[in-house]
């Protein structure tokens, strides 16, 4: 018995260990088991992850409504304003109406700037005083004439003068008739026909009337194969003081220079295009009057975008439109002259930069931006923030499925995708 006892003791101990390694051994294989499954668990949510960032890049619909255009009564939807004409002169005046109701001094415009619908580049650089000094819309003249609509509108608004008194100012080498038809106004006529003359003598009248040369400028193409490029400027011109100034495919015109000069060496110069448009030699001759900035995309539709997104935090130039809560104007690229005369939608109301429909299409580049812009809310829709936009054109150029999904995608959606 004695020699039993500590047998059994040593037995049991053994049994013991046993168990204990046994345990021990599940126990790592429940910890193998439980890390594969938490690394499955921990992929899965990278999955998850992944598809949430793909549910949240925005393309373009993949099924369609047929009858969504039969019997409309309206125009406008929730998020969007249609000017509903394609016709320049029409669009100015209803721009002119849009923004000016002129129903009291308040919102009566200073001073109208007619300007020649033959001459784009003309059009666009008197832009630059629409917000300062004239607070007043961009209206189109032809060289011998001014239109019965475009009379009309200025006899409607009735304009009050600016801050030296001008009520019209009158752009490029218009015939004497045009001024002699506008007797009874104070009128100021800028005459000069050569676009870089032109925008150099809109660049004095404005440092002039404003006590200083703005430091930063935008520098485009005038030649016709650049106007595209050229012509989003128009919105930031007529918000901001910043001018347009030209150069050709010649390289940079000499009053061009002229008006760098005024910068005295420390001009901040925002080159609109790619090399194509405007060449290396030229952006190099530039660099001479200041700090050059290309903003440069390979088409004229992401070329429009890219500016709208852009934003110089040094100098504060630039929209910087990459979050939500903004006005923008959508324009055919087929129809070019209906930018200028929307571009006062970036002077008053949602202040709007302006982007080119690709002939009246949508491309993933638009959707891309309508992703950076989308607008969310936590808890309450009615907080905003609220995107808005202006669609020049008529359906004709821009048709009504295209305003239906521009409509849609500047809606305020809940935070995390759930239901509004």
């Amino acid at each position: 018995m004695k020699t039993m006892k500590p047998l059994l003791i040593g037995i049991i101990i053994l049994v013991i260990a046993a168990c204990s390694n046994a345990a021990d051994e599940q126990e790592g294989v429940d910890d193998e088991e439980n890390n594969q499954q938490s690394g499955q668990h921990d992929d899965h949510d990278s999955d998850k992850s992944e598809e949430d960032d793909s549910a949240k890049k925005i393309t373009a619909p993949s099924s369609f409504n047929d009858q969504a255009e039969d019997d409309l009564l309206v125009e406008n939807t929730k998020n969007v304003t249609r000017l509903n004409t394609t016709d320049p002169y029409e669009m100015a005046v209803m721009t002119s109406q849009t923004v000016w109701p002129s129903t009291h001094k308040d919102n009566q415009p200073g001073a109208v700037i007619l300007a020649p619908i033959e001459d784009w580049a003309i059009s666009l650089a008197s832009a630059n005083l629409i917000h300062h000094p004239n607070n007043g819309p961009v209206l189109f003249i032809d060289n011998n004439q001014i239109p019965e609509i475009t009379k009309n509108e200025i006899e409607r608004l009735n304009p009050k003068g600016n801050m030296d008194g001008v009520e019209i100012m009158v752009m490029g080498d218009v015939d004497d008739s045009v001024i002699d038809s506008l007797d009874g106004y104070e009128v100021k006529w800028f005459q000069e026909n050569d676009p870089a003359n032109f925008a150099k003598e809109i660049d004095q009248a404005y440092a002039k009337m404003n006590g200083e040369y703005p430091d930063s400028v935008i520098v485009g193409s005038h030649e016709e194969k650049g106007r595209l490029y050229t012509t989003p400027a128009i919105n930031w011109i007529s918000h901001m003081p910043e001018p347009l100034l030209y150069v050709s495919d010649k390289g940079v015109p000499e009053a061009t220079k002229q008006a760098l000069e005024e910068r005295n060496g420390k001009a901040n110069i925002y080159l609109l295009g790619p090399e194509s448009i405007i060449s290396k030699d030229t952006e190099k001759a530039l660099s001479e009057y200041g700090k050059v900035t290309r903003i440069s995309e390979e088409n004229p539709v992401e070329n429009s975008i890219a500016f709208a997104q852009f934003k110089d935090k040094a100098t504060k130039f630039g929209w910087g439109l990459t979050d939500p809560g903004h006005g923008v104007s959508f324009t055919s690229t087929a129809s070019p002259d209906l930018a200028i005369a929307g571009a006062p939608f970036a002077h008053l109301g949602k202040h709007a930069p302006m982007i080119w429909l690709d002939e009246g299409e949508l491309n993933q580049v638009h959707y891309d931006f309508f992703t950076e812009i989308k607008p969310t809310f936590e808890d309450d829709p009615t907080n905003g923030p609220y995107n808005h936009a202006f669609l020049l054109g008529s359906q004709d150029a821009v048709s009504y499925k295209i305003q239906g999904i521009i409509d849609e995608q500047l809606e305020i959606v809940q935070a995390g995708g759930g239901g509004h």
